[in-house]
C-alpha cells in the first residue's frame, strides 16, 4: 500500500512539463550523447563548413537533431524525475518495510507479553482451583464433622433415653425387690456359708501342701538326687548323733569310705547315663547288705559313705566291708550292658581314729586311698602311718609342681640290644626328676602320685618332647638310632589332646615318625577300645610304632592282639626274672609262650629285665631277637648315651675292616 507522500510526488512528475536546459547540461545528460550522436555533430559542421547548398538542409537536420536531442534530452529528464520518483517510492517502501518490521516487533513482543500473561492468568486459574478444591474439602471435612456431631447427639439422645428408659426399671425392679428382700438375704447368707466353708478346705488343702512342700524341700537337701541315698549334710547329723550315743553306751562308731573302681573308664565310654544307671544299682546293693540301723549315703560322683553306729570290735566292721566288696563285684545288668565294677574301702573307728567328724571322715578317706595304691578291690583300716604317707603324697605333689616350673625334670636312655648282634636297635626314654641336692628320684617314687593329680599330662607331654628332640640331634649328628621308645600313661593315651599333641611334637622337633614307638600297657588300652582303635591307626597312618609295654601282666588277650594295629610286644620283667629262678620252670614256660605267640602273630619281642648270662642265653634259644637291662646297660644320660652310640659306631667299622 503506497503512502500519501508518494501518490503526491507522482502526480507532480506526471503534471509538470519537463523544462529545457541547454546551457548546462548535468552529467546524467552528458553521458546520454552517444558517440555516434557527436560524430554526426562533427559530419554535420563539416558539411556546412564545405557548401552553403546543403546548409539549409543541414540546419534543418541540425534543427531536427537539436530537437531529437531536446526530445531525447526531456526523455532522459523523464527518465530521471522517474527513477528519482522510483527511488522516493522506494525509500518510502523501505520505510514502510522498516516500519512493518517495527510493527512486527512490537507485536511479537505485545504478543509474548499476551503469552506470559495467559500462562500468568492459567497459574492463577490453576491456583484459584486448588483453592477451590481445598475449600470444598474443608467444606466436605466441615460437613462431615457436623454429621458426626449429628449422629453424637443422636447417639446422646438415644443413650438419655435408654438411661431414662433402666432407670424406670430399676425403679420398678426395686419395687419388686422389696416384696423379695426377706428370701433373697436368705438365700445370700446361705450362699456365704457355703463359700466361707469352701474357703476353709481350700486354706487346709493348702496349708497341707505348704508343709508337704516344706516336707519335700527338707528331704531334698538332705538326700542324693539320683539316688535318694543320704547326702553330706544328712550323714554328719546322723555320725554326730551316732558319736552322742557311743560316747553315753561306751560304744564304738565305725565309718567306711567307699570308692567304685574305674568307674570313669565306664562314664567316658558308656556315657553318663548309663553310668547313672550303674550308680543306681550300687547303692541298691550297698542298702541291700548293711543292717537298717546303719546309713548308706552319697558324697558325690562315685564315692559312698557308710556308716555303722555301736560297733563292739574292728572285726564287725572288717566282715561289712567283705560282705560289700563281694557284693559289688557280682555284675550289674544295665540298659543292656553286663558290667563289672569293684569297690576300694577305707575303714576308720570313733573314737580310736578321731576325736570328732572330721578326723573321723578323713582319716577313713585316707584309708580309702591306700586301699586303692594297694591294687583296689580291697578295704584297708586306717593307721597312724597313712597320715605320715598322706603327707609325703601331698609333699610330692608340690616337689612335682616345682619340678615342672623350674625344669628339673631329665630323660635317661637304655639301650635296646639285638640278642643275637649286640648291635643297639634302639632305646627307651625314662625320666628322671632332679632333687635340690641334684640326686635323682626315680619313676616309683612319683608316678603313681602324678597320675592321680593329673600332673602326668604336662610331664608326659614334656618327656615326649624331649626324646623326639634328642633323638632328632643325634640323627643329625650321625649318631644312627633305630627308634625312641617313650611310655604313654592310660590317662595320656585317652586325652582328648593326645593325638594332637603327638602330631605338634613331632612338626615342631622335625623327627621322622618312623623313629618313634609309643609304649603302652594292656590295662590303659583296654579302658575304652573304640576310641583306643581309631587312635592308634590315626599313629600307624602317620608311621609312629606301636608297642604293649609289661604284656602278660594285664589282659593278655589274643583278640586285642588281632585287633590293634600292635607292632612289638615287651614281655614283662618279672617273667624274665623268673627264668632260671625259683620259680622253676613255670616263668620260662611263660616267656617261651609269649616268644611263640609274637613270632606267629609276626610281632617283635623284646624282652625287659635281662640282668645275668643265663636268662639272654635262655632267649636267644627261644629265638627272642630283642632285649634291654642291665646286663647290657643301665639307663644313661644323654651325653653318655651319644658315647656308647660313638664307641658302638666304631666297634662296627672296626669289625668290618678286618
Amino acid at each position: 500500500m503506497m503512502s500519501k507522500k508518494v501518490r503526491t510526488n507522482r502526480k507532480n512528475a506526471a503534471g509538470r512539463p519537463l523544462e529545457a536546459n541547454n546551457s548546462a547540461l548535468s552529467p546524467a545528460l552528458a553521458a546520454m550523447e552517444t558517440p555516434s550522436e557527436r560524430k554526426e555533430l562533427a559530419l554535420v559542421g563539416e558539411q556546412t563548413d564545405l557548401g552553403g547548398e546543403e546548409d539549409a538542409d543541414l540546419r534543418k537536420q541540425a534543427a531536427e537533431l537539436r530537437q531529437g536531442t531536446a526530445d531525447l534530452r526531456q526523455e532522459a529528464a523523464d527518465l530521471r524525475q522517474g527513477a528519482a520518483g522510483q527511488r522516493e517510492v522506494t525509500a518510502d517502501q523501505r520505510e514502510e518495510i522498516a516500519d512493518l518490521r517495527q510493527d512486527t516487533a512490537d507485536n511479537r513482543e505485545e504478543i509474548a507479553d499476551l503469552r506470559e500473561e495467559a500462562a500468568d492468568q492459567r497459574q492463577d486459574t490453576a491456583d484459584l482451583q486448588q483453592n477451590v478444591a481445598e475449600l470444598q474439602q474443608a467444606t466436605a471435612d466441615l460437613r462431615q464433622e457436623a454429621a458426626d456431631q449429628r449422629q453424637a447427639s443422636a447417639d446422646q439422645r438415644e443413650e438419655v433415653a435408654d438411661l431414662r428408659e433402666e432407670a424406670a426399671d430399676q425403679r420398678e425392679e426395686a419395687a419388686s425387690a422389696k416384696a423379695k428382700l426377706s428370701a433373697k438375704t436368705q438365700a445370700q447368707l446361705r450362699e456365704v456359708n457355703e463359700r466361707l466353708v469352701v474357703a476353709t478346705v481350700h486354706a487346709q488343702t493348702m496349708t497341707e501342701a505348704a508343709e508337704q512342700a516344706t516336707v519335700q524341700m527338707s528331704y531334698m537337701a538332705e538326700h542324693d538326687f539320683l539316688t535318694g541315698l543320704p547326702n553330706r549334710s544328712l550323714l554328719t547329723d546322723r555320725l554326730a548323733q551316732s558319736i552322742a550315743l557311743a560316747q553315753r553306751h561306751g560304744k564304738k562308731v565305725a565309718l567306711m569310705y567307699l570308692d567304685l573302681d574305674h568307674f570313669k573308664h565306664i562314664n567316658d565310654s558308656l556315657g553318663h547315663a548309663v553310668g547313672d544307671q550303674l550308680l543306681l544299682s550300687a547303692a541298691k546293693r550297698l542298702q541291700a547288705t548293711v543292717r537298717l540301723s546303719d546309713t548308706v549315703s552319697r558324697h558325690g560322683g562315685d564315692e559312698f559313705v557308710v556308716l555303722l553306729p555301736e560297733v563292739d570290735d574292728l572285726q564287725e566292721v572288717v566282715l561289712t566291708a567283705e560282705k560289700l566288696i563281694a557284693a559289688m563285684a557280682k555284675p550289674h545288668r544295665v540298659s543292656g550292658h553286663r558290667l563289672h565294677v569293684t569297690l576300694s574301702i577305707g575303714i576308720s573307728l570313733y573314737p580310736d581314729d578321731g576325736k570328732n567328724i572330721e578326723e573321723v571322715v578323713r582319716n577313713a578317706d585316707t584309708a580309702m586311698y591306700q586301699a586303692k595304691m594297694n591294687g583296689r578291690n580291697n578295704y584297708r583300716v586306717f593307721i597312724p602311718e597313712m597320715n605320715d604317707r598322706a603327707v609325703a603324697r601331698q609333699s610330692v605333689e608340690q616337689a612335682l609342681h616345682k619340678a615342672l616350673e623350674q625344669h628339673r625334670f631329665v630323660l635317661h636312655y637304655q639301650p635296646k640290644v639285638n640278642l643275637d648282634t649286640g648291635a643297639i636297635t634302639g632305646a627307651e626314654a625314662l625320666v628322671r626328676k632332679h632333687r635340690s641336692n641334684d640326686r635323682l628320684v626315680y619313676p616309683k617314687h612319683f608316678i603313681d602320685i602324678a597320675e592321680e593329680c593329673g600332673l602326668i599330662l604336662p610331664i608326659g607331654r614334656w618327656v615326649l618332647y624331649e626324646a623326639c628332640r634328642q633323638t632328632q640331634a643325634w640323627l643329625q649328628a650321625g649318631l644312627h638310632l633305630g627308634q625312641i621308645a617313650v611310655n604313654v600313661s592310660a590317662k595320656e593315651f585317652h586325652s582328648k589332646d593326645f593325638l594332637a599333641g603327638v602330631i605338634d611334637v613331632l612338626n615342631d622337633t622335625g623327627l621322622d615318625p618312623h623313629y618313634l614307638e609309643l609304649e603302652m600297657t594292656e590295662s590303659g588300652l583296654m579302658q575304652d577300645t573304640e576310641p583306643t582303635t581309631i587312635i592308634l591307626q590315626e599313629l600307624k597312618k602317620l608311621g609312629v610304632q606301636i608297642a604293649i609295654d609289661d604284656f602278660g601282666t594285664g589282659y593278655s588277650s589274643l583278640s586285642y592282639l588281632l585287633r590293634f594295629p600292635i607292632d612289638t610286644i615287651k614281655i614283662d620283667q618279672s617273667f624274665v626274672s623268673d627264668i632260671n629262678d625259683a620259680a622253676g620252670d613255670a616263668g620260662e614256660a611263660i616267656v617261651s609262650a609269649v616268644i611263640a605267640m609274637g613270632t606267629s602273630l609276626k610281632k617283635r619281642v623284646v624282652a625287659e629285665g635281662i640282668e645275668t648270662k643265663q636268662q639272654l642265653a635262655f632267649l636267644q634259644s627261644r629265638n627272642c631277637t630283642e632285649g634291654q637291662g642291665f646286663y647290657f646297660s643301665r639307663p644313661l644320660a644323654a651325653d653318655e648315651f651319644a658315647a656308647l652310640l660313638r664307641d658302638r659306631a666304631q666297634h662296627d667299622r672296626a669289625l668290618v675292616q678286618d
